[in-house]
């Protein structure tokens, strides 16, 4: 699936949101690594990284190849400052309709539209790529990301008080949304 856009940022800067491809392995890697050390709202510390630089090009290679998953760079003044996309949850009869969403965002680029302008590009492909379904997980703390999924039409179905164990402030309570594409 294959998407390009620009649009301009907050605070005026211009960013090109593209598909991830091979040649962006290494700083996409880079990039993953330094966004889950910058928060502990994401799931996963960067020593729990189950990919490296090379696994990482194969994933965005499959990724832009593929006809219904996508992951997404945000470019700024030329380089990657933010990652996200979707994947489908299963390819059986009962959950082929339903894709899990998720995006990261280097701090200093925080509150800048990125993070807004990477979900939209997703909620719009995976209606394209024909999900009916698009799901996401968000720490109940993470305030201004839950106001942001809400005004974009994510609807709470849920909510786990022990979701995610922190290193830093012990069990952080989950919430499940999906948005009906």
């Amino acid at each position: 699936m294959i998407y390009r856009k620009s649009i301009i940022l907050k605070n005026g800067k211009m960013a090109l949101l593209r598909n991830g491809d091979e040649p962006d392995g290494l700083e996409v890697y880079d990039v993953f690594n330094r966004t889950h050390a910058e928060t502990d709202y994401l799931l996963a510390y960067p020593d729990e990284n189950c990919f490296d630089p090379e696994k990482e090009a194969k994933f965005l290679s499959d990724k832009t190849k593929s006809p219904n998953e996508m992951e997404l760079v945000a470019i700024v003044d030329d380089k990657i400052v933010g990652i996200g996309g979707f994947e489908a949850i299963g390819t059986i009869h009962k959950l082929r309709h339903r894709a899990d969403f998720g995006v990261c965002i280097l701090q200093e680029y925080w509150g800048l539209g990125i993070g807004k302008a990477i979900t939209e590009a997703s909620i719009e492909c995976a209606r394209n790529a024909g999900f009916v379904q698009l799901e996401l997980n968000v720490v109940a703390d993470n305030k201004w990301a839950v106001e942001m999924y809400r005004a974009m039409g994510f609807v709470e179905f849920g909510r786990n008080p022990r979701g995610f164990e922190s290193r830093i402030s012990g069990y952080q309570e989950v919430i499940y949304m999906y948005k009906t594409l």
